[in-house]
């Protein structure tokens, strides 16, 4: 474990409890067999589509507005596809954390290594870009068996949480930086490293400009842009989904060509326009739920009122 995964000692006060004990029934799940997990993600993706109507909302107007295409009939199984989705994606998520992988289970195919092999021949860092589909942590941890993995991730409110995942993740990860941890993250890609980052989504912190996502125009981070080019380091897109038999696909595509170039906005819109071809692969495994289009240009969106 490197100095960046070592782990303070974990909070254990009074205040702490309630999740502590939230903690120990997640790692009691993420012990139970296969199929039961699986019927058990099913089964809570149908509870988490009943009580999360704020999100569900959220969901249902961000597949209207970047699948208007579809009729209604479609687009509501999507949302209840994605529902069933993120459901599973709970179960693989303490898997992944607390659980037992076995050489066999699950399976994965894993393609395009040899794209990663050949940015790393050039002497490069190489930061892998994805989008926040239900399948990430058990995807990259099924990475972690072919790729040293560093990742960057938005840390936890929770003291006790963020104390247990990061323990978690140091068992398969080399590194994981917080968002605020861009020097040793860059630090990280000058000597060669792999980082896992996903910018797909909207937020307030750092800089971000107006691009084109799903024809929509989306406030969206610069800041693979500015990785790579204070780093050097090449990008290359990265995708994975849960298939139908229970195993999962994994792809690491060809670095893409000139990047980064000079100008930050185009090179955003290059980034979230592979967001997009990832997220059209599997629409209905992608986390519909985030208010991706709150901010507008105008800054009088209505699409979430």
């Amino acid at each position: 474990m490197t100095d960046e995964n070592k782990s303070t000692s974990p909070p254990l006060g009074p205040q702490h409890w309630p999740v502590w004990i939230a903690i120990a029934f997640g790692w009691t799940l993420a012990h139970w067999p296969s199929r039961l997990q699986i019927l058990g993600g099913k089964a809570l993706g149908r509870l988490m589509q009943a009580l999360m109507w704020r999100r569900g909302r959220n969901a249902r107007t961000n597949i209207a507005l970047c699948f208007p295409e579809l009729d209604e009939a479609r687009r509501e199984r999507m949302l209840h596809d994605m529902f069933t989705a993120l459901g599973l994606g709970v179960f693989e998520f303490l898997r992944a954390w607390w659980g037992r992988l076995s050489p066999n289970d699950p399976a994965y195919t894993l393609k395009g290594l040899e794209n990663l092999h050949a940015a790393q021949a050039l002497g490069k860092g190489v930061i892998l870009v994805s989008a926040h589909f239900t399948t990430l942590e058990i995807c990259v941890r099924l990475l972690c068996r072919d790729v040293e993995i560093n990742g960057m991730y938005r840390p936890h409110e929770s003291e006790a949480l963020e104390w247990a995942v990061k323990k978690a993740r140091a068992r398969y990860t080399k590194q994981m930086f917080s968002r605020d941890e861009l020097r040793p993250a860059l630090r990280c890609l000058k000597q060669g490293g792999v980082l896992w980052f996903a910018p797909d989504q909207e937020t307030r912190r750092g800089e971000s400009v107006f691009v084109p996502f799903f024809k929509q125009p989306a406030s969206s981070l610069t800041s693979t842009h500015q990785m790579a080019r204070m780093s050097g380091a090449a990008v290359l897109p990265f995708f994975h989904q849960r298939n139908a038999d229970g195993s999962y696909s994994l792809e690491i595509w060809p670095a893409l060509e000139n990047f980064p170039g000079k100008d930050a906005t185009e090179d955003t819109a290059r980034i979230m326009a592979t967001m997009e071809q990832l997220i059209r692969r599997a629409p209905e495994q992608y986390l519909w739920i985030h208010q991706r289009f709150k901010r507008t240009p105008d800054g009088k969106s209505t699409h979430y009122s």
